[in-house]
Formats: C-alpha cells, sequence, structure tokens
C-alpha cells in the first residue's frame, strides 16, 4: 500500500508530496518548496522520516525549499542528468544530487520509485512512479499539461512524453500534479484520457497548435 500526503504551499499553489510505503517510516520528499519548516512538521506529526529528495525539474518554485531541508537531513536528491545539464541552480546542492535515467530505480524504504523521463516543459523533467501513483510535476496537471514556451521547452517532446511515455500505463493509475491547478487535487489517468484537451490531441501538429495558441 502507498502512503502519500499532498500538501500545498506557496503563491503558485505548489503541491509538495511526501510519498512511502503505508506503514514504514521512511518517505521521499517530491519537490520540497515554499515552506520547510511546516512540511517538516507535517512529517514529524505522521511519525516519518524523510529519507530522500525527489525534484521534477529545476524551476525554482519546486526546488527553493531544498537548500534549507539539507541543512538538517542528510539525504539524496534525485535528479534527471538532463536537468543538470540544463540549470547550474542544481550545483547549489551538488554533493547531495544523485543523477538518474529514464526507467532508474531507488527504494525508500520497502517502496520503490521509478523515474520516468518526460521533457517537455524543461530538458530533464520528469515523473515519479510507484505504487499505482504517478507524481506527475508540471509535466502533465489535471486538465492541462506544463508550458512549452519557457526556456528549454519543447512542444515535440511534451507531446511524446504525455502519449508515448505516460501512454503506457494504465488507466487506473493515480495522478499526483505538481500544481493545484484543476477541478480535484488527485485525478487519474483514465478521467484524464477522457477530459484533458492536451491527451485528446493525438496529432502531433494539432497538439503543438493546441498548445502554443495566443491564450488571453
Amino acid at each position: 500500500m502507498l502512503y502519500v500526503r499532498q500538501l500545498t504551499f506557496g503563491p503558485m499553489k505548489n503541491f509538495i508530496h511526501l510519498v512511502g510505503a503505508e506503514g514504514a517510516p521512511e518517505v521521499a520528499v517530491v519537490d520540497p518548496a515554499w515552506n520547510v519548516p511546516a512540511l517538516l512538521e507535517e512529517v514529524a506529526r505522521e511519525g516519518k522520516r524523510v529519507a530522500a529528495v525527489v525534484l521534477t525539474h529545476s524551476h525554482e518554485d519546486h526546488l527553493n525549499g531544498v537548500p534549507e531541508l539539507l541543512r538538517t537531513h542528510d539525504v539524496p536528491v534525485y535528479a534527471q542528468q538532463a536537468e543538470l545539464d540544463f540549470n547550474d541552480r542544481l550545483q547549489d546542492f551538488a554533493g547531495a544530487l544523485r543523477p538518474v535515467g529514464h526507467g532508474t530505480e531507488v527504494k525508500v524504504g520497502p517502496l520503490a520509485l521509478t523515474f520516468l523521463h518526460t521533457p517537455g516543459h524543461t530538458p530533464g523533467s520528469q515523473c515519479l512512479h510507484c505504487g499505482g501513483a504517478l507524481f506527475s510535476g508540471d509535466t502533465l496537471f489535471v486538465d492541462h499539461c506544463g508550458r512549452c514556451d519557457l526556456p528549454g521547452s519543447d512542444v515535440g517532446q511534451m507531446f511524446d512524453s504525455l502519449h508515448r511515455v505516460l501512454g503506457t500505463l494504465p488507466d487506473q493509475t493515480r495522478l499526483y500534479p505538481g500544481h493545484d491547478y484543476g477541478a480535484v487535487p488527485v485525478s487519474s489517468l483514465a478521467r484524464e484520457r477522457k477530459l484533458n484537451p492536451y491527451l485528446l490531441h493525438t496529432d502531433p501538429k494539432a497538439f503543438s497548435d493546441y498548445r502554443l495558441r495566443p491564450r488571453s
């Protein structure tokens, strides 16, 4: 069984997730940002301990809590190698960094975490797949997907990530996005495949035109 706590911090409604095996003390923190004291209070209240950090990508709103967390917790920080090559900001905590690739698996307590390289929002964007759940950062949101008009973004890669990488996962996969931007805080791939317009655009050009069209 999977243990998940979903916390919301910051002006952009970031979701920070605590992920582990039910009944085990170890948790990974996905994208620690904004309010590390409150995050650690929740960890303690739940009787857990931080064993790892997972970064879905290197935008500041997803990692600004890492330096503070590392001051009191000597834990590995997992990021895709492509993101290390893309953003020098990650070198601020280079001693803790553990580069991973697509399909890399690591254990947090008894729970196996699998990293899926899903570029598009950034070159090293990744999702975390474990226990029938997907922690998707800024790759896939409820009813939306990540922006493709930022430095390092690539709309073609985003299409491949959504349709060819995440497209291999089963419908019942629970979706935990990186921001509270949708109708519900937690979704499923079945729901998104029915309702999310970015998953309904299955032609690469139509997807690109739709994703990059100007919005008011």
